[in-house]
C-alpha cells in the first residue's frame, strides 16, 4: 500500500455525525485498520418493516462498509487490509446493536465488564439484532485488560475505563506510526467514577486528535429543564432515599435502565425499604456484579436456577404492600394500588422523543398512580466537556455524537467539523 515514508494515518467517519449514536469510525494505517463502535442510529419515531442488514443499509441507519458478515449481504467487497478489528466502548445499543452482523472472521474486542453485560442482556436474544448464523445469541467477543496495549498490525490501542451510565464503559487511546488519537466513547464527570474519566484525560494529554462526544450540547434547552434534577449519581440516590422516607404508607415502585449497575447497587445499599427487583434483573446483577439481591417474578415462568430461592418474594406480596418494599415495576399498571408512586429513572421508554413514552405515562395517570421522572444523563455536561478539553489540550478536536458540533470549541488548536463518510489524514 505504498512506501512507509509516504504513508499517513487516516480516520474515516462512517456514521455518528449530526446524530445521537450510531458511531462507526475507522482508523487505518498501511495494511491495518480498526473500527469503533458498532451500533445503529436511534430513531424510535421511524417504523421499519424489519431490522435486517439490507433494510438498515437502505434507510441509512448504518454505513455501507466492507466488514459485515458476507452471508448477510450480496454486496461484499474484497478488502486490501491484512489486519482488521472492531472495538466496543460500552454496552448501549447505539454502540453495539449490530455486532451480530459483523463478519465472524473479524475479531471484536471490549473490556470484560462490557462483554459480561452484553451477554447477560442478550441472554434471550432480544437485546442485540439477531443473526441466523450465530450459535447462541451473541457472537464471540474477546476481552482486553484495562489500560493494556493491544497491537493490531502497526496500530496500538488501549481501553481506559471511564465514568458513564453504562457499566464497563471505556474511552480509547490509539497510537499509529504517525499520530496519537483519542476517542471518548460516551463519558461524563458527574457519576460514581469521575476519577476514571480524569485518568483517561491525563493519559490522552496533547493528542493529535480528540474525537469527543457532545450529546449534552445538542439540547441546550434541557439545561434549564434539569435545574431541579439531581446533578450527580450520589445526589440522585439521596433524592430516592428522601422520597422513600417521605412516603411511609404508600406503594412505592420504580424502574432504572438495566446497564447502570452502580445506580442499582447504590439504591440497594441506601434504601430505607427493602429493594426487590424482577428476576431477570436479579440474574443480571448476579452475573455482572456478583451480587445476590431480593427478587420476584412478574409473571409465571420457569424459575431461574442460579437465583437463591430464599431471596424470592411473591408478586402478590409486593402488590399488597405499602410500607416495606421499594420494588422494580415491570408489569401491568392496572395491577398497582391507586394513590401509589412510581419513579421512572432513565428506564425504557427513555423520554418524550419516544412515541411510547406518552402512552406509558398515561397508563399511570389512568390508574391514579403518581408518575415521577428522576433522570440523570450519562453524558458530560457542557461545562464538563470544556473541562475535558482543557485537561487533554488536543491539537485537533473533532466533535462527534452530537447535533450541534459547532457548539464545541478547542482553545488549544483546530476544530474540524466532519461530515458522514469524510476522511481526514495525519
Amino acid at each position: 500500500m505504498g512506501s512507509k515514508a509516504n504513508q499517513k494515518t487516516s480516520i474515516t467517519f462512517h456514521s455518528g455525525l449530526l446524530t445521537i449514536g450510531g458511531t462507526v469510525i475507522e482508523v487505518a494505517y498501511g495494511d491495518d485498520r480498526i473500527f469503533f463502535d458498532f451500533g445503529t442510529e436511534y430513531h424510535p419515531e421511524i417504523k421499519l418493516p424489519n431490522e435486517e442488514l439490507s433494510t438498515l443499509l437502505d434507510v441509512g441507519f448504518i454505513p455501507a462498509i466492507d466488514i459485515y458478515d458476507p452471508r448477510l449481504t450480496t454486496n461484499k467487497k474484497e478488502s486490501n487490509f491484512v489486519n482488521t478489528a472492531v472495538f466496543l466502548s460500552h454496552v448501549h445499543l447505539d454502540h453495539t446493536k449490530m455486532i451480530n452482523y459483523l463478519d465472524p472472521e473479524i475479531s471484536l474486542y471490549t473490556l470484560e465488564p462490557t462483554k459480561n453485560l452484553l451477554e447477560s442482556l442478550n441472554r434471550n436474544g432480544t437485546f442485540l439484532l439477531p443473526s441466523p448464523y450465530i450459535e447462541g445469541n451473541t457472537r464471540t467477543i474477546k476481552t482486553i485488560a484495562p489500560c493494556q496495549d493491544l497491537r493490531i498490525g502497526e496500530l496500538m490501542i488501549r481501553l481506559f475505563p471511564v465514568d458513564h451510565d453504562a457499566y464497563g464503559a471505556a474511552a480509547f487511546l490509539i497510537e499509529t506510526p504517525t499520530a496519537l488519537i483519542a476517542y471518548s466513547g460516551d463519558l461524563r464527570l458527574h457519576g460514581f467514577d469521575r476519577h476514571l474519566t480524569e485518568e483517561f484525560c491525563e493519559a490522552a494529554q496533547k493528542v493529535d486528535v480528540l474525537m469527543l462526544e457532545g450529546v449534552s450540547i445538542s439540547f441546550p434547552e434541557n439545561e434549564k429543564k434539569n435545574e431541579t434534577s439531581p446533578d450527580s449519581e450520589r445526589a440522585l440516590t439521596e433524592q430516592l432515599v428522601k422520597l422513600i422516607q417521605e412516603n411511609e404508607n404508600r406503594q412505592l415502585t420504580f424502574n432504572f435502565y438495566p446497564a447502570n449497575i452502580k445506580r442499582w447497587e447504590a439504591l440497594i445499599d441506601a434504601s430505607p425499604r427493602r429493594v426487590v427487583v424482577e428476576a431477570e434483573m436479579a440474574l443480571l446483577l448476579q452475573e455482572v456484579a456478583k451480587r445476590e439481591v431480593p427478587y420476584y417474578y412478574a409473571e409465571k415462568k420457569e424459575r431461574i436456577g442460579t437465583l437463591d430461592p430464599q431471596l424470592e418474594y411473591s408478586y402478590e406480596t409486593l402488590l399488597a404492600d405499602s410500607t416495606d418494599y421499594f420494588w422494580q415495576f415491570v408489569g401491568e399498571v392496572d395491577s398497582l394500588q391507586k394513590g401509589g408512586l412510581y419513579i421512572h429513572s432513565d428506564a425504557q421508554p427513555l423520554g418524550e422523543f419516544d412515541p411510547q413514552y406518552a402512552i406509558f405515562r398515561g397508563a399511570f395517570e389512568k390508574q391514579q398512580v403518581e408518575f415521577k421522572q428522576l433522570s440523570l444523563s450519562g453524558h458530560a455536561k457542557p461545562a464538563d466537556l470544556a473541562e475535558i478539553i482543557d485537561r487533554i489540550k488536543p491539537a485537533t478536536l473533532v466533535p462527534i455524537h452530537t447535533l450541534k458540533p459547532e457548539s464545541m470549541h478547542n482553545p488549544y488548536g483546530s476544530r474540524v467539523l466532519v461530515k458522514r463518510g469524510e476522511t481526514i489524514q495525519l
